[in-house]
């Protein structure tokens, strides 16, 4: 049977709201030495990656073959996560695609792509489900497995996907960041009656560090994450009954939804550094109503009697998560879920997201 086990991870999108989890469960207990690639070294995340210990901190792009070469040289393992809203759609797929192709050339025994669903297929490729940034890594997801076919003895892989994090429906700059309105606690988006299969990040470590414990079975697989398929309503009601405080859920058009906060960000390309005169772009509001649309019809599904026997441990429900994130934030002095949910306190803390962390900014 083909090897492919690892020490040395090489890791593309490790300063991401995923990639720091990730690095942190895979460097834990010194199984694993990660490189992490950033564009920044001297960015506040970067340099969280590299207290962790047992971690590389380089400095340069993904899209970049000599990065790429570079970053996988002497790395027998990869977990690729490409920032799309940095590149765009197109760009990501021509990235992701070369990132693979280089890591069996530099010799990579196992490689982990960061993925979300290819949801646009999953709802039989009606054109009102299109997500930019959701498409573009599950078309590359389906590629990959069906490269591994034919390459599995030279590197294995696996698919890891992903979708909303819970986190995202607590921070500020997300497309479900909660208002406070006359004390009560607001979730204004276009959901319907659909429910969102949200991801806690912190399961993600365990979930990318089980694929490269167990390359043999991983290999080939499309391991697909999340709590729950989580109600707004539910979430509202959790929330209040864990904080005492007042919450709730309210179903808006999407005409509503994008005179909302985020109206100044709608004409924008949903990949900052995608081009704005290539018709394949789409802008940040056509992106993200595919994504409401995805949820509000519920597209996407989850197995999770496999999620509980790969990880026994899990967050299951909606509730549990806040309840941890509640006790967790309050250990570290952040208060409580009402205390970060309020303006003046989120405007405080760094955005779940690195996109709005970097303000739409930063090199491809």
């Amino acid at each position: 049977m083909t090897s492919y086990s690892t020490s040395r991870i090489f890791v593309v999108g490790g300063t991401g709201a995923q990639g720091l989890p990730v690095i942190k469960a895979l460097v834990a207990d010194g199984k694993y030495f990660v490189r992490a690639l950033t564009r920044d070294r001297g960015s506040r995340r970067a340099q969280a990656l590299a207290e962790l210990g047992n971690v590389e901190i380089v400095e340069g792009t993904f899209a970049d073959e000599d990065t790429l070469r570079a970053g996988f040289r002497g790395c027998d393992g990869a977990y690729i996560n490409i920032d799309g809203f940095n590149t765009g759609e197109k760009t990501e797929m021509y990235w992701a695609i070369r990132a693979y192709e280089i890591a069996i050339e530099e010799g990579v025994r196992f490689f982990v792509y960061g993925n979300l669903d290819y949801a646009l297929k999953k709802a039989a490729y009606d054109s009102k489900f299109r997500t930019g940034h959701y498409d573009g890594k599950g078309r590359i997801g389906e590629w990959i497995l069906f490269q591994n076919e034919a390459n599995s003895d030279r590197m294995g892989a696996a698919v890891f996907t992903t979708g909303p994090y819970m986190e995202m429906a607590l921070s500020a700059m997300t497309p479900m960041t909660p208002s406070v309105e006359d004390g009560v606690v607001t979730w204004r988006v276009p959901l319907g009656g659909g429910r969102v299969p949200h991801v806690a990040l912190g399961d993600c470590g365990y979930y990318a560090r089980w694929l490269f414990d167990n390359p043999g079975r991983a290999n080939g697989m499309n391991l697909e994450v999340a709590i729950e398929q989580v109600d707004y309503h539910e979430l509202a009601a959790a929330f209040e009954r864990v904080t005492g405080h007042r919450a709730r859920y309210i179903d808006t058009s999407l005409e509503d939804y994008w005179n909302g906060p985020l109206r100044m960000a709608a004409g924008l390309p949903a990949g900052y550094n995608a081009d704005p005169q290539d018709k394949s772009t789409m802008s940040f509001r056509d992106n993200f109503t595919g994504f409401w649309n995805i949820w509000k019809h519920e597209i996407v599904q989850r197995d999770y009697a496999l999620l509980d026997q790969i990880h026994p441990n899990r967050i299951r429900t909606v509730e549990e998560w806040l309840r941890r994130e509640d006790q967790l934030g309050q250990a570290l002095g952040h208060g409580t879920l009402w205390d970060r949910v309020q303006p003046e306190n989120q405007a405080k803390q760094p955005p779940i997201l690195k996109l709005s962390e970097d303000r739409r900014k930063g090199r491809l």
